[in-house]
């Protein structure tokens, strides 16, 4: 940031952190071992789709990339209520390090071709014993992640829960430590 950028009072947003995706499976212990809570076997991205044939030849490369193993379900690309795209990953639940690796290609692939200002989150959830469900939020622009904790069958959310999750991991992940920034992602895939 030069001079000029200082006294007009303009900075630089913070550059992505997407190496911290390679945490979720060493905090994904913690989950289990404290709050028996384990992954789902699902993760996704969500972003802004952009228009053109540019875009839509990026995402067909990443949709092939992750298809490219016959023995793994296929990936899947929808939108929700919001218009919002989430390219939903399928795998093992008990290689959490696996699907933050393809979560990592997907936002990589994005990034490289320009389309990096479309990205919003990654998602990667839990289910509890009792089959509650919980997602860690990996929110891009930031590089944090915060716990997003709906009550079954309502749009709530169970803030308690998520206060605990945070504290729970905050040795372990970047956490989002601006409330704010801790949107609601409903009808998100896999929660």
């Amino acid at each position: 940031m030069g001079l000029w950028d200082v006294i007009a009072g303009r900075s630089r947003p913070k550059a992505p952190q997407l190496d911290a995706l390679f945490l979720v499976p060493s905090a994904a212990v913690t989950l289990e071992t404290t709050l028996a809570l384990r992954p789902t076997g699902t993760a996704s991205v969500c972003y802004r789709a952009a228009t053109g044939q540019a875009f839509r030849a990026v995402q067909a490369d990443v949709v092939e990339l992750l298809n490219a193993d016959p023995d793994e379900p296929d990936v899947e690309v929808s939108q929700d209520e919001y218009g919002f795209t989430w390219l939903v990953v399928h795998g093992d639940p008990d290689d959490p390090a696996g699907l933050c690796t393809d979560l990592h290609a997907v936002n990589t692939s994005l990034e490289d071709h320009g389309f990096g200002s479309g990205l919003l989150c990654s998602l990667i959830p839990f289910e509890g014993t009792d089959g509650r469900r919980v997602g860690l939020v990996y929110l891009y622009k930031r590089g944090t992640f915060y716990a997003f904790a709906p009550k079954p069958g309502e749009k709530q959310r169970d803030n308690l829960t998520e206060i605990h999750l945070r504290d729970t991991l905050t040795g372990e992940l970047p956490m989002e430590q601006d409330l704010g920034r801790w949107l609601a992602v409903w009808g998100a895939p896999g929660l």
